[in-house]
């Protein structure tokens, strides 16, 4: 261990590197792979010394008074594998089987808040050997895990790097030509995925991200499953080609960039898309889970996730993970390694990566990114029928190294995505293997269009327009209805137009049925007009109306007369009325029925207010239910200066004959609180209190302790406020604050008690 620098210090005092020390003791925010858990130490921080001489009792220890001797008498007994054996079967006859489920990993395990906890978690809770981390979570100290392990950190060994396995090995050509297609066809989903948003874009939710609805309406569109489309859109959004605009009814659409993309070549803009996806440090295989995010550190005590429990959805937080990119990159590191043509077994190639890269996140997130970078390498083209792609080989070159934000990578730096050079070999690699963009369609007698493969650029763009998309594969089937050709007339073609441009890209003639839907669509488009003002002229003599749209200081107003007796303005009713009498006119307000309005000006009125009251010199006046609090806090104060002056018998006898029934009250509270804490609804109990501090009545409340267990006090409310109730603990004997989220309930005490 010396020689390979993972031991230093002296003979007395050996130590282990800081590394080494990490790997062995895993936290929450830094998962590891031993699966061990806090030592008993950690794990029994904050813990009283009446728990610890607890623990000791339920151990079968003698007690002390010293918790650092009881937690070095629990941790001799816990590392010693005689004597825990011999607890363990001394224990419940169960208890065995529950550390033996936890040794191996993750040490955690969920016990029922509010249930009864089973026989054998409890027994093994009163022994120590699981420590309660939260009322929900419990824990297995490493030193238990260690000793039924028999000292070992990992269940296997594996000096040597497991093997990939091929599922499947296919002919290279296939593969290029499949991956192509998958190529291509990423490249059309994000047009048709930008064509659809700058027409209806989808509305941005309070939490940032994309509606469930949304999703499923761009996934229908899109002809593709829900995951599948989700990935497109992250995709797309990480190149720089959709995002919010920023409006207060923000929404999602298509930026200036993606209008420099399209009229791109296929290869190019697929370019643009792996670079993205390579650098992303986003997961779109998580969208549709719950955001449980690691805790940071210095976080909670217990707490074992950091994510409010949100559904992740597409575009919103919580999708980075800061190790993605370098899982992703080692995944196809390995794919583009393998024999051409060959398709490995997904566990097989989740095994290996695991194996290099141990430490970067939790298992579950790291088979989550392998298998999810295999499938979007299938989706982007990269790979064909799970075997790497030759067009893909550049990105993976001696030179192709990944570049950095300066372009220059330093060691340990996260990569940020191929270089330039790399990414334009690859795209001139991929380049002849794309279909020829054609310039010609197919018309039907049907209504539809079939394109035999890739439109040209000003094709793809009226046809988009005119027509939908009826089905997607080898050929791109279209349908002409009347709201295509309604959208291109209200584009700005004619219908001359249309009947020029299809019969010059159609290598079938013009059919009839689509020669009448655009000359009858034409004949019905544009006969009602719809547009805004702000306000309108009405004048029942022609002759005036004619005098006010010649005179030329009322240019300003840009009247437009759309009747013989009416005309209207942008300007506003208000504007309109100002600007006409400084023209020397008379005109009247009326309203949306004609009625003349009588205008009393502009006047504002606010909410109703109370009046401010004025502040007295001094302290406010006290209530008498805070003088009763403090009466009762000052007799606490004598009561505990009698019991530390034995010789203060006079003092007890001055206090008169009240004094035996408040202590009668305080001992009858303190034995009262060994029964189980109040559990009523959250939002019944600031009613419960505040009813209690009107009336001077006395509540028994459970509240969480900072160790997560819940005491059951009796309290006499003063004042319920700002998420926080200020009372008198008769089971304390004192005046105490308790917010109100630590409370689990509250049950009024019978005036007669």
């Amino acid at each position: 261990l010396r020689a390979r620098a993972l031991l230093w210090g002296g003979e007395e005092a050996l130590r282990l590197v800081r590394t080494a020390r990490e790997l062995l003791a895993p936290a929450p925010q830094r998962p590891g792979t031993t699966g061990l858990g806090p030592t008993l130490s950690e794990a029994t921080a904050g813990m009283s010394p009446r728990r610890m001489q607890e623990l000791l009792i339920g151990a079968g220890l003698p007690p002390t008074g010293d918790p650092v001797s009881a937690l070095t008498a629990l941790t001799e007994l816990f590392t010693d594998p005689d004597r825990l054996g011999a607890l363990l079967d001394r224990l419940h006859g169960d208890a065995r089987s529950v550390p033996e489920r936890l040794m191996w990993g993750p040490p955690y395990g969920t016990v029922p808040a509010q249930a009864p906890v089973p026989p054998a978690v409890r027994a093994l809770l009163e022994a120590g050997v699981l420590v309660r981390v939260s009322p929900g979570t419990v824990v297995l100290p490493r030193e238990v895990a260690l000793t039924l392990r028999g000292g070992r950190a990992h269940r296997a060994l594996l000096p040597d790097p497991p093997g990939i396995d091929l599922r499947a090995t296919h002919d290279p050509e296939r593969v290029n030509a499949m991956a192509a297609g998958q190529a291509y066809a990423a490249v059309t989903a994000v047009e048709e995925l930008a064509t659809l948003w700058e027409r209806e874009p989808p509305a941005v939710l309070r939490a940032g991200g994309l509606g469930v609805r949304d999703l499923k309406r761009t996934a229908v569109a899109l002809d593709v499953p829900e995951p599948e489309a989700a990935f497109r859109i992250e995709v797309a959004h990480a190149a720089g080609l959709i995002a919010a605009d920023g409006e207060p009814d923000e929404r999602f659409a298509p930026t200036p960039a993606y209008d420099a993309w399209v009229e791109s070549p296929p290869a190019e803009r697929w370019g643009r898309l792996v670079a993205a996806w390579w650098a992303g440090s986003r997961v779109a295989a998580l969208i549709g889970e719950r955001d449980t995010t690691p805790v940071p550190p210095g976080g909670a005590r217990g707490r074992r996730t950091g994510g409010d429990g949100r559904v992740l959805t597409p575009l919103g937080p919580g999708l980075d993970r800061g190790v993605a990119p370098e899982l992703r990159l080692r995944v196809l590191e390995l794919l583009a390694g393998l024999p051409a043509g060959g398709a490995p077994e997904p566990a097989s190639l989740r095994s290996r990566v695991r194996w290099e890269l141990p430490r970067r996140t939790t298992e579950e997130l790291h088979s989550t990114v392998c298998a999810a970078t295999l499938a979007e390498a299938e989706w982007l083209g990269v790979t064909g029928r799970g075997a790497f792609a030759d067009h893909a080989r550049p990105l993976f070159a001696p030179d192709a190294g990944p570049s950095a934000p300066d372009g220059a990578g330093e060691p340990g730096e996260i990569p940020r995505g191929p270089a330039e050079t790399a990414v334009d070999a690859a795209v001139d690699a991929l380049a002849p293997l794309l279909p020829e963009p054609v310039d010609h369609v197919l018309l039907q007698a049907d209504l539809t269009a079939v394109a035999p493969g890739p439109l040209r650029r000003d094709l793809a763009r009226f046809m988009a327009r005119a027509a939908d998309v009826e089905s997607t594969g080898g050929a791109t089937v279209y349908r002409f209805t009347a709201a295509g050709v309604r959208r291109a007339l209200d584009a700005g073609h004619t219908p001359r137009e249309l009947h020029a441009f299809l019969a010059e890209h159609s290598r079938t003639p013009v059919p009839q049925p689509l020669t009448y839907l655009i000359d009858d669509t034409a004949r019905r488009h544009g006969r009602l007009r719809v547009g805004a003002a702000g306000g309108y002229l009405r004048c029942e003599d022609e002759a005036l109306l004619d005098q006010v749209l010649a005179d030329r200081r009322s240019e300003s107003l840009r009247l437009l007369r759309i009747a013989p007796t009416v005309a209207v303005s942008p300007a506003a009713p208000g504007v309109l009325l100002e600007r006409l009498r400084e023209l020397g006119l008379a005109p009247a307000a009326e309203d949306a029925g004609g009625t003349v309005v009588t205008l009393t000006g502009d006047v504002r009125r606010t909410p109703p207010r109370t009046a401010p009251q004025p502040v007295p010199d001094g302290p406010p006046p006290a209530t008498p239910s805070l003088l009763g609090a403090a009466v009762g806090a000052i007799r606490a104060g004598d009561r505990a200066g009698s019991r530390e002056d034995a010789g203060a018998a006079g003092a007890t006898a001055a206090a008169g004959s009240g004094r035996p029934a408040r202590r009668a009250r305080a001992a009858a509270a303190r034995e009262g609180a060994s029964g189980p804490a109040p559990r009523t609804p959250i939002a019944e109990i600031p009613g419960v209190l505040r009813s209690a501090a009107g009336t001077g009545g006395r509540v028994w409340v459970g509240c969480v302790g900072a160790d997560g267990t819940v005491e059951r006090r009796l309290i006499a409310p003063v004042r319920v406020e700002g998420g926080f109730v200020s009372c008198f603990d008769h089971t304390a004997d004192e005046v105490r604050t308790y917010p109100l989220h630590r409370l689990t309930g509250a049950e009024p005490l019978p005036e007669d008690t």
